[in-house]
């Protein structure tokens, strides 16, 4: 086995040395959760009849055995609905997976639903206001499902930006429990990503129409499945499988095929397996390592911003202290090794024929940035996951065969010797403004630096209005948007001026963008430094910044600066307001109040939650069993 490179070995270390004392704490009460015997042999009899009150009388019958030898019930937590074309084929999932968990030897119920929202809809709207906030929403939601205490393992139905997170934190307060995730895959290929973005820009400059735009992007997301450009939802996919939580191969097989109801099957007989064998929680496979291999697959796989968010807060919830200083850390040592749209104009089944997760797990491994030694859901060691579940013969289950020994398309997929570029193209930023991050894999060399005058709007409506009337039109400038943080607006994505920008850039201008909120896991190839801390609504630096100041973004040099005497910086009022509490109302916004009034900071995943140790993490109380004339 390769040797772990120092850099990766150094940043793993100290993590683990960070992590020490609410990792331990973490594990201590994931070992007070687990119990001798099914978990709903703790319950009293009135609860444990409320529970299996709507199955079936055979059901009933497994049900009642609280004995070390009942069977396991198996959590089915979903977020289907029909409106997303991601979610759309987890609809027919659970009948089939409970048959499944039977015939491996255990039952299953659906312990709950989540909710799934998408940001592709919300761009621009007040609706993205409340986007990153669902994702905690969807981990309480996940939390209330398993919170009836009647399960032995889980089964985790989720896609897309904010769900796949969510349920992995939610699953993480159950860390006792073995969970396995289960995706639905990407859509067909439809319009190339490339000929979308050139309509997208065409349209932003007046030279397509709104008939031609809708025709563009329905031809893109056209059917049941997760959009085929390299965002967050995809993202999501393929950090999913190099965390080990899904079975190998399983992240980009399409909906509707043998091959997808095949792995639907052979997921739900491995969370039933793991829990039949005592197999080990969500809680104790996520560990440190198994975190930096998540970093690094950000990294060579060119994906989403929104991870430095997300990883932070999934890192969290298992007692894990994970920085952005370890992602940027990181950046240098670990190759580009995928150009999927925006990083290219390839998609994710493009990627997947190329050789997809396998080969890029396989490559990392033999270039020493990946951790071998790490649980998968399959058991002990990442290198199970060069493989690929295919279908067998009679084409009714699937078998491990290895992975592409090589790449089948080098300009989609290349190996770790052969990378498209040195670094993993996503950084930190620091400077007079404050810690920022910065994806520079579709950025262009020419583009890594911009020194030009600030240009500051308070709501991306202002911007995209300066645009079309002119008004940015031959200059060069840095578009400075504060107060979209998360404590002023919930941190909505910003995607809706990549378009502009692009244009812009296109015309010969130096154009970047500095903000306190997100762009987007499709951030393109205008520089964005986005996810600054501490953002403007809380005193920021953003919000003394004046229209006129010269600033300064350099990927390369990893600043954000700002020319302007510290002092009198220092001594400048604020400007501009986040929005009121009056203004911040409807599309059910006035509802996250409380969120807004308690989120963290960016570098600390954005989150409601506080997963500091306790005290002392007291060992589980056994539950009385009280009176009851029911037999159990």
């Amino acid at each position: 086995m390769t040797a772990v490179a120092p850099t990766v070995a150094d940043v793993t270390a100290r993590l683990i040395e960070r992590s020490a004392a609410t990792r331990a704490d973490y594990l201590a009460r994931i070992a007070a959760a687990r119990a001798t015997g099914p978990a709903r042999g703790r319950l009293a009899c009135s609860n444990l009849a409320h529970g299996f009150a709507a199955s079936t009388a055979p059901e009933k019958a497994e049900l009642k055995m609280v004995s070390p030898a009942a069977k396991p019930n198996v959590a089915i937590v979903t977020s289907y609905n029909d409106m997303l074309s991601a979610h759309a084929p987890y609809e027919t999932y659970p009948p089939l997976l409970k048959a499944a968990v039977m015939r491996a030897g255990g039952l299953a119920q659906v312990a709950g639903g989540v909710p799934a929202m998408c940001d592709g809809i919300t761009q621009g709207r007040d609706g993205m206001q409340v986007s990153l906030f669902s994702r905690d929403v969807i981990a309480m939601s996940a939390g209330i499902a398993l919170s009836h205490d009647m399960f032995d393992a889980a089964l985790m139905l989720g896609v897309c930006d904010k769900i796949v997170p969510g349920l992995l934190i939610g699953a993480l307060s159950f860390g006792h429990l073995p969970t396995v995730f289960v995706p639905a895959g990407p859509m067909s290929s439809g319009l190339p990503n490339k000929e979308k973005a050139r309509v997208r820009q065409r349209y932003a400059a007046g030279e397509a129409t709104r008939e031609e735009l809708l025709e563009a992007e329905a031809a893109s997301y056209h059917s049941r499945g997760t959009c085929t450009f390299y965002g967050t939802a995809n993202s999501n996919q393929l950090l999913m499988e190099v965390l080990g939580l899904h079975l190998p191969g399983s992240s980009f097989a399409s909906p509707d095929t043998l091959l997808r109801a095949a792995l639907n099957r052979a997921a739900a007989e491995r969370a039933t397996e793991l829990a039949l064998t005592g197999g080990p929680g969500v809680g104790e496979m996520i560990d440190e390592k198994s975190i930096i291999n998540a970093c690094v697959a950000l990294l060579a796989s060119g994906g989403s911003t929104n991870h430095t968010l997300h990883l932070v807060a999934i890192a969290r919830a298992a007692g894990i202290q994970l920085t952005w200083s370890d992602i940027s850390d990181l950046s240098p040592v670990v190759p580009l090794l995928s150009r999927m749209y925006p990083n290219g104009s390839a998609d994710v089944n493009h990627f997947h024929a190329a050789g997809g997760v396998s080969f890029l797990i396989r490559t990392l491994l033999e270039a020493g940035l990946l951790h071998e030694d790490v649980t998968t859901i399959l058991g002990r060691g990442l290198s199970t996951y060069t493989q690929e579940m295919r279908l067998t013969r009679d084409g009714g289950e699937v078998e491990l065969v290895e992975g592409a020994p090589v790449s089948g398309d080098l300009d989609v997929l290349r190996p770790a010797d052969d990378p498209f570029s040195p670094d993993g193209g996503l950084r930190m930023l620091t400077g007079e403004l404050g810690t920022a991050v910065i994806k520079t894999s579709a950025v262009a060399p020419e583009h890594r630096l911009v020194s030009a005058p600030a240009v500051v709007f308070d709501d991306q409506a202002d911007f995209l209005t300066a645009f079309s009337e002119g008004r940015l039109d031959g200059r060069d400038f840095v578009a400075v948007l504060r107060y979209q943080g998360p404590a002023a607006n919930g941190m909505p994505e910003l995607h809706k001026l990549t378009p502009a920008l692009g244009v812009m850039q296109d015309r010969g201008q130096k154009v970047a963008i500095v903000t306190d909120g997100r762009m987007s896991g499709a951030s393109g190839k205008v520089p964005a430094a986005i996810h600054l801390t501490p953002e403007a609504a809380l005193g920021g630096p953003l919000a003394r910044v004046q229209d006129g100041d010269l600033v300064t973004v350099d990927a390369d040099a990893g600043s954000l600066s700002i020319a302007v005497d510290p002092d009198e910086f220092a001594h400048r009022p604020t400007t501009g307001r986040a929005p009121l509490d009056a203004q911040w109302r409807g599309t059910g916004r006035e509802l996250f109040a409380a969120f807004r009034a308690t989120v963290g900071p960016a570098d600390t995943g954005a989150s409601v939650f506080s997963f500091a140790p306790t005290e002392q993490s007291a060992p589980a109380q056994e539950s009385p069993v009280q009176e009851s004339p029911i037999h159990v």
